[in-house]
């Protein structure tokens, strides 16, 4: 679906910005909700270092404040719009809707923040397999 290449499909799965070869979390699972900020240091394959500064994800918290209102909004657009509930019933929908995603939001938003200063360099990988 996603190629290779395309931010949106480092973004989506979790990949390295970089070569998109290798996932940046120790734990795909997000619902592991003990490991959910859990990352590598660096990618196997291009050794593309994730935390590029000590703090480098604070940004991600302005990510996850837009992507948690995005979350709200299709919530609210949902049960009150198409499913034609009250407004209680669509600000419980909205609540229900933030805490079940809560931990996708949070993965989300990082992605979002580490490909906004890492790109994709299809030569990454063949480039730091010749200098070992």
């Amino acid at each position: 679906m996603l190629k290779k290449g395309n931010k949106l499909n480092s973004i989506l799965t979790g990949s390295c910005p970089r070569c998109q070869e290798e996932n940046m979390y120790l734990d795909k699972n997000p619902y592991h909700l003990g490991k959910l900020f859990k990352m590598q240091e660096r990618c196997g394959h291009c050794n593309a270092k994730y935390m590029m500064e000590p703090s480098f994800f604070y940004g991600a918290m302005y990510v996850s404040y837009g992507v948690g209102i995005a979350f709200a909004v299709a919530a609210f657009i949902i049960s009150y719009l198409f499913l034609g509930s009250s407004l209680k019933t669509a600000f419980i929908a909205i609540v229900g809707t933030m805490i079940i995603f809560y931990p996708i939001v949070i993965r989300i938003s990082r992605n979002i923040w580490i490909n906004m200063f890492m790109h994709y360099d299809p030569n990454a990988v063949s480039d730091f397999k010749t200098k070992i």
